[in-house]
């Protein structure tokens, strides 16, 4: 093992990307994962945690930056949560995608010789997210700049994102490249405003506050928006003040929603009401209109999410007679995109509000051959369900990114459909998933999309046939 200690300074030639958006050098063949470093640097780096088989170390200086490096756009680049990649040129990042879909394979699974494509890249790489959350503060996280500026800045308000490995800590932004012009103008716009009239952010220490969250979502094709309020109790008198705010500033705004929620819980759900507008936003894929609620799914990428969907109707080879079954449907952009190739789809989802959003697409585009069904899958997708709906000629899984529950995972092996499309934004736990197959099924085609630009994360498609 390389005499590396805790606190060293020390000077590292950077051979690869690694995972989670960093990257690895090498000490006398111990390795040391470098935060923010691109293969091809010669940096000088800061050890600050030592294990028996790796350490983990941050740039001090980078004495001869590598080809592969750019400047980022973002102010906030190098401290902020949101894109750990801007520093990174975007080809050099599709690629370090590819081999982390194909090293993934070929480390967490028994599946042998799996040849993963170039990615397929956004060609707008900027401005393509659709929905922003941010949290408001109580205890905002000071970057290097502001520090070294000297300043005054008030450190008890923060509107924006968590620093990495900071769950306390907020970075109040002034600018974000990821979603449309708007959201940043409102994100500053509604900053203004609350701390004007001294409203408190959220103390996560101390569960007190007003201020919880800013959910801001936008129609890609449409131009709608929506601006969801997370608030900490009901306080008529100051949403109706938002409200009238955002009627005479931000006349973009089509909906306004506000959401009351109490508890310690930092996941942004509660009772939510309409303040003015339809409650919905739209946006279009494929040539389908969607309604989109506060709390339902849909991918964050619009423009992307078309070619990915293309990706999985190519890979799932449909036939006119074959029946569908789409899970983790969400607002049933999948089944609606599908439904013209096939003779029936059926959807399943835990969100009931998704599912209400799925039955109304499947309405507003005049599609009658797609059912829905609201329910955890693993207590849902049972013997019972597959009597009442037919067996199925194809699955297409979508799921979060923790993956499928082995319970799913088993029935979809008892039902072995001839076609088997699963869609996942973690590669970790598809293969993980894929293993638990591989008795019953050959990988044949793997195509991964990148939905998350300037992120380490990539959306990964593939296609199983039955053995």
């Amino acid at each position: 093992m390389a005499s590396i200690k805790r606190g060293q300074h020390i000077e590292l030639e950077i051979e690869k990307f690694a995972d989670k958006g960093k990257s690895l050098a090498r000490v006398d063949g111990y390795v040391v994962f470098v935060h923010g470093a691109v293969p091809g640097d010669r940096v000088k780096a800061y050890v600050f945690k030592k294990k028996k088989s790796y350490a983990e170390a941050k740039i001090d200086e980078v004495i001869e930056p590598s080809e592969l490096r750019t400047e980022p756009r973002c102010r906030y680049a190098d401290e902020c949560g949101g894109c750990k990649w801007q520093h990174v040129e975007y080809e050099a990042q599709l690629e370090a995608k590819r081999q982390s879909v194909e090293e993934t394979f070929a480390y967490n699974s028994d599946f042998s010789g799996i040849e993963v494509p170039p990615v397929i890249g956004c060609d707008s790489p900027y401005r393509y997210r659709n929905k922003m959350d941010f949290d408001f503060s109580a205890d905002r996280w000071l970057t290097s700049a502001e520090i070294d500026s000297g300043q005054d800045f008030d450190t008890d308000f923060a509107v924006g994102l968590h620093v990495p490995g900071n769950f306390f800590k907020v970075l109040d932004l002034q600018e974000c490249h990821l979603p449309s012009a708007v959201t940043p103008k409102l994100l500053n716009g509604i900053r203004d405003f609350a701390k004007a009239r001294d409203w408190k952010p959220w103390d996560i220490r101390n569960h007190t506050g007003f201020l919880r969250h800013l959910v801001i979502r936008t129609g890609e094709h449409t131009g709608d928006v929506m601006v969801n309020l997370v608030t900490n109790g009901y306080d008529e008198e100051r949403i109706e003040a938002v409200s009238s705010f955002l009627q005479e500033e931000f006349p973009e705004v089509s909906t306004f929603i506000h959401t009351n929620h109490k508890g310690k819980s930092q996941n942004p759900q509660g009772r939510e009401r309409t303040i003015f507008g339809s409650g919905v936003i739209y946006d279009v894929i494929g040539g389908y209109r969607f309604a989109i609620s506060p709390s339902a799914f849909f991918q964050t990428n619009t423009t992307q999410a078309e070619t990915l969907y293309e990706v999985a109707r190519d890979f799932a080879d449909l036939k006119p007679t074959d029946r569908v079954y789409d899970l983790y449907c969400g607002a049933g952009t999948i089944s609606v995109f599908l439904s013209q190739r096939v003779d029936k789809v059926i959807g399943v989802e835990m969100v009931e509000a998704a599912v209400d959003n799925a039955r109304t697409n499947a309405a507003m585009n005049n599609i009658h051959n797609c059912t829905f069904r609201s329910g955890d899958l693993k207590d849902v997708f049972t013997p019972s369900f597959i009597a009442e709906h037919g067996r199925p000629d194809v699955v297409i899984a979508d799921p979060p990114r923790a993956g499928m529950h082995k319970k799913v995972v088993q029935q979809i092996a008892d039902l072995h459909p001839e076609r088997f499309v699963y869609v996942s934004c973690n590669p970790q736990t598809q293969a993980r998933d894929l293993d638990l197959l591989k008795d019953y099924y050959r990988i044949d085609r793997v195509q991964p999309v990148d939905m998350f630009p300037h992120t380490p994360h990539i959306e990964n498609v593939v296609r199983c046939t039955r053995k």
